[in-house]
């Protein structure tokens, strides 16, 4: 009885941590998700810009509030913001394949097979 009891309690410590580390995936995935939509909205803006010239009137949100900039004041602050995007993405993804390979690692040293996904 005491070894069932034992035994139960190790699958519910388990489960548990599987649970833990398919959440900690899942967030990841949508924050990489989301920086991934940023920067292709970036992308597209300073594409759309780029053949313009550097004086015409162009419109920027910055901290919700709506500003009149020219091309040439906007592409340097668009262009810095979505390379620090791509570092972010970047960092994401690996940090998000660390974690995938520590979960593999786990299951392993855990014999865990998964039933349902």
């Amino acid at each position: 009885m005491a070894q069932s009891q034992l035994s139960t309690k190790k699958q519910q410590e388990l489960q548990q941590q599987y649970t833990t580390y398919k959440n900690n995936l899942q967030q990841l995935a949508e924050r990489i998700g989301n920086v991934e939509q940023e920067t292709e909205e970036h992308k597209l803006v300073l594409e759309t810009l780029k053949p313009l010239p550097d004086s015409r009137k162009c419109f920027r949100m910055i901290n919700g509030v709506l500003v009149e900039r020219t091309v040439k004041d906007v592409m340097p602050a668009l262009q810095t913001n979505w390379d620090g995007l791509r570092r972010v993405l970047d960092e994401l993804v690996k940090q998000y394949k660390r974690q995938q390979e520590e979960m593999e690692k786990w299951k392993k040293k855990n014999n865990v097979q998964i039933v349902q996904q």
